[in-house]
């Protein structure tokens, strides 16, 4: 495969991505990555968590020996130039921002002479799968041919995020009370008051709430605690892939599956993959879910001895063959 480095001009900032390609003269389809929440780069690696061994760049390696183009970027909170972005983007991050971002990584991908630009796929990860979404569903161009959606939230964001503490805070033998101290800065939040998290809340916990509220994420938090994939995607016309792991303990294969299906519908258009061992960022799971559950989940995301699950990538491959 070849990968070089790239980077366009966004309003005052500059975004930074890669774009991998097979060997050969093309012309080949390509795939667009959209990452997930909160620091996580395009190579789905987050300074919040051990390890460099991110999935996004995995998943890019191995489309290109597929025969699959890709581009992936680093969300302008995210990545090695965050420090100089943040303070160009105070106040000025939303929904409609980060379509931009998007917006700007097909442009350059389908730019490229050897891409097709009838032939590009939105893939995102966690909260990247509304911004996929939502570009499928605006007037932007060329569009998508098609969606993959990992993980996606078939719930509000904020009833996911909640159940996730709810499932730590039931081995605490105060965790209602927790939970209710939780529900009671959320009420402030959504209520356009200041949050002021109880000190009896896990560290954690406050450091959530106050992300939240804080200035740069502002007015972003508040449309992405609200959002849920569930709507956008009943009214997507183009081939969809639900992927849920059923060891994903962030977003659930059961309730948030059922969502995405009632949403569905009879649209022949959408398939989903439950794949038995693939966690939230489409990692080999060997462990018990409950086990996962007891330890947070997420602890080993990206160490450099995990690796894709293989059920999930063949089935991923397979669907972007059948279609591009």
């Amino acid at each position: 495969m070849r990968s070089r480095d790239v980077s366009w001009i966004l309003g005052p900032t500059t975004m930074y991505g890669t774009l991998v390609k097979p060997e050969g003269p093309g012309p080949f389809p390509g795939v667009a990555f959209v990452a997930g929440s909160g620091p996580t780069d395009r190579d789905w690696n987050s300074p919040l968590l051990p390890g460099t061994n991110g999935s996004g760049r995995l998943l890019a390696e191995a489309l290109a020996e597929a025969g699959i183009a890709s581009i992936r970027y680093d969300k302008r909170a995210s990545g090695p130039h965050v420090r100089e972005t943040i303070p160009l983007l105070i106040g000025q991050m939303s929904m409609r921002s980060h379509l931009d971002e998007l917006i700007g990584a097909v442009h350059v991908l389908a730019g490229e002479d050897d891409i097709r630009d009838d032939r590009i796929v939105g893939l995102g990860n966690s909260e990247g799968t509304l911004h996929v979404l939502n570009y499928a569903l605006s007037d932007s161009q060329p569009p998508f041919a098609g969606l993959i959606l990992a993980a996606p939230p078939g719930r509000m964001v904020g009833d996911v995020a909640r159940a996730q503490l709810a499932a730590q805070a039931a081995a605490l033998p105060n965790g209602d009370e927790l939970m209710g101290l939780f529900d009671a800065s959320i009420a402030r939040f959504e209520a356009g008051e200041p949050i002021v998290p109880d000190p009896a809340l896990p560290e954690g916990v406050r450091n959530l709430l106050l992300a939240l509220e804080n200035p740069a994420n502002l007015p972003f938090a508040r449309e992405l605690w609200t959002a849920d994939a569930a709507q956008p995607l009943s009214r997507v016309r183009v081939p969809v892939l639900v992927v849920i792991g059923k060891k994903d303990v962030q977003v659930d294969w059961q309730a948030d599956g059922q969502a995405l299906e009632r949403a569905a519908g009879a649209h022949e258009n959408v398939s989903f993959l439950f794949p038995e061992n693939a966690n939230h960022v489409l990692k080999y799971e060997p462990r018990p879910r409950v086990e996962l559950e007891q330890a947070g989940g997420v602890t080993n995301y990206n160490s450099a001895d995990t690796h894709l699950d293989s059920e999930t990538v063949s089935a991923l491959v397979a669907w972007l063959r059948a279609r591009l």
